[in-house]
């Protein structure tokens, strides 16, 4: 009888230790490595990006025992208590408090999907209407611009003299192409000579603008081709977040009393 009571102490103290252990990913020169390090190396390298998979484990676990050994030396050398340490420790504080402060912001105020169709509304009344796809060719002189304007009409192709003159870099290595755009991605002037001219028409005077002189022809005009808002939607609920967080750290800028 005595035996198996003493059995019994012996196994209830076992397993009143495991748990214990099972707290810990080690234990290094006699300090214990709590395994929550390990979930929160897991957690900092998840919200960067870096989910961890289970084969992974034994590298945090690696990283987590490495570490509390530099610490422990670095404590040793009383480097904890340099004002270098100190200082860096104070703005490692500010920084991670300041990041709470902003998740817990944009958790509690989320963008809705209100929010994001009047973004989108918005977007699509101002993108919306026709689209041209132009060419032009962009000269320094009014005499440079008629005379182009003249030698295509004898027969020479637009394409081939804006390669060779058009003073635009980024068009005219392709024959003037400008793609497909709306009018109100061009200047004023531009795009108040281009709307007038019809599927196949050039411009029979020079344009001018702050650029220079424009001969304009116009290959194909179409109802703008608008992303569906499913599409965009992350793009436009980051935008909004962005701009709620941007609203709020004004507002907190301008109630505080800075002397």
């Amino acid at each position: 009888m005595k035996k198996i009571l003493i059995a019994a102490a012996v196994a209830a103290i076992a397993a009143a230790a495991v748990p214990a252990f099972a707290q810990n990913v080690a234990i290094v020169n006699g300090k214990p490595v709590p395994s929550n390090r390990v979930d929160m190396l897991a957690a900092q390298l998840a919200k960067a990006g870096r989910p961890v998979s289970p084969e992974m484990q034994g590298q945090l676990k690696d990283e987590v025992i490495a570490r509390e050994i530099f610490m422990q030396e670095a404590q040793k050398r009383g480097l904890d208590a340099s004002d270098d340490y100190k200082s860096q420790m104070e703005l490692a504080r500010q920084t991670i408090l300041i990041r709470e402060l902003f998740a817990d912001y944009q958790k509690k105020n989320p963008v809705t999907d209100a929010e994001v169709k009047a973004e989108y509304d918005k977007f699509a009344a101002a993108n919306g209407g026709k689209e041209y796809r132009a060419r032009h060719i962009l000269v320094e002189k009014e005499d440079e611009a008629k005379k182009i304007i003249a030698d295509v009409k004898k027969g020479q192709k637009f394409e081939d003299i804006a390669k060779k003159q058009s003073k635009d870099p980024g068009s005219g290595a392709n024959g003037g192409d400008l793609d497909w755009a709306t009018a109100s991605s061009f200047v004023p002037e531009f795009s108040q000579a281009m709307i007038k001219l019809t599927k196949g028409q050039m411009t029979q005077e020079p344009v001018k603008s702050q650029f220079g002189w424009h001969i304009i022809r116009v290959d194909d005009v179409r109802e703008a081709q608008l992303p569906k808002m499913e599409e965009v939607k992350p793009q436009i609920a980051q935008q909004l977040q962005q701009q709620k967080l941007a609203k709020f750290q004004e507002e907190l800028r301008t109630k505080a009393k800075v002397e």
